[in-house]
């Protein structure tokens, strides 16, 4: 009688487990493929952030380039914006490409 009812038990609480593990795979607001996809996000995320964080960087070391010398800004700004004199012409060589060569 005491092992029938062990025996019945135990199968309750491995049921009951299992039962619940389905439930959270499957069936849960947090389920198991949402947070495969959060994951993945998080990754993209986290290399987004770190692309950004070398190109504030780099603007940075520009920004000092250019604010300390009229030359610089001069040049920085003829480049980078194409920006001309009223008595200029500027011609943009091209390759085969159609990008600008620098």
């Amino acid at each position: 009688m005491l092992n029938r009812l062990l025996h019945y038990l135990r199968n309750f609480y491995v049921a009951t487990g299992l039962g619940l593990l389905v439930w959270m795979t499957f069936f849960d607001a947090n389920d198991l493929p949402m947070q495969i996809r959060n994951w993945w996000k998080l990754r993209e995320q986290e290399a987004e952030a770190t692309f950004y964080q070398t190109q504030i960087q780099q603007v940075q070391t520009e920004r000092r380039e250019v604010l300390g010398n009229d030359q610089l800004r001069e040049k920085f700004a003829r480049e980078k914006y194409l920006m001309k004199k009223p008595t200029e012409d500027i011609f943009v060589i091209v390759d085969e490409k159609n990008g600008p060569i620098e």
